[in-house]
């Protein structure tokens, strides 16, 4: 038995289109991150599109925003994530639970790492605000249930990378919308949020396949030296 007989997170067939879309997330990230380091203000495209700080969201809207934030919120998050893991474990796709928790890991440490090195503030200099960690942690775990699926019902490329990206623009702008609806973020914010997801998940789900199929391999190499 080898490793690539184990299913894997990252199915082959949307590796190539998952690589192409990492890497343009990545640049984007980088991109949004340089013109708005150090800033304390919504640039020309925040004002564009809504002005970020004007807490203006009612009820009952406000009511589903507030929701939202709280799937991001460390209890929330946590809920989701258990939720999630123990979905896997029961579908026996141990792989994929590892993925969840790493590929959040990940995620969430990336964007945090960022808004330390970008310094974007918003309501004050003590409020880091780029990329946005309720968008990016959503997203990465919209990324990773879609992934899932494809795998568990055995997508094609066009159809598994639909359903992929599908799955993290929704998850994207419901929790961007309720991000910039409170004035907790800028919409740059989310969007770095978002691309940081979308650069962080394909990477993370190739190292677990490759990790898993690496000691899977090495215990096959050890049983067949014990039989000798």
């Amino acid at each position: 038995m080898t490793g690539r007989q184990a299913p894997g997170v990252l199915p082959p067939s949307l590796r190539p289109w998952l690589g192409l879309i990492a890497g343009l997330a990545a640049l984007v990230v980088v991109v949004i991150g340089v013109l708005y380091a150090g800033h304390s203000e919504p640039g020309r495209v925040d004002r564009w599109i809504v002005s970020p700080t004007a807490d203006s969201v009612r009820n009952p809207w406000r009511h589903v925003a507030l929701f939202l934030d709280f799937l991001g919120n460390p209890a929330g998050s946590v809920m989701l994530v258990v939720a999630v893991v123990g979905g896997c474990l029961l579908l026996r796709r141990p792989r994929a639970a590892v993925l969840v928790v790493a590929g959040v890991v990940v995620t969430v440490g990336t964007a945090t790492v960022l808004k330390h090195l970008v310094g974007r503030t918003i309501h004050g200099p003590g409020n880091l605000s780029y990329p946005s960690g309720h968008t990016a942690f959503l997203t990465a775990l919209a990324l990773m249930v879609a992934l899932l699926a494809t795998g568990r019902f055995g997508l094609g490329r066009t159809a598994g990378t639909s359903l992929v990206f599908g799955a993290a623009l929704v998850a994207g702008a419901a929790m961007g919308w309720a991000q910039v609806s409170l004035g907790a973020h800028y919409p740059t914010d989310v969007l770095g949020g978002w691309c940081t997801a979308l650069a962080v998940i394909p990477a993370t789900a190739w190292l677990v396949d490759r990790t898993a199929d690496r000691l899977v391999d090495r215990t096959a190499d050890a049983g067949r030296l014990e039989r000798r």
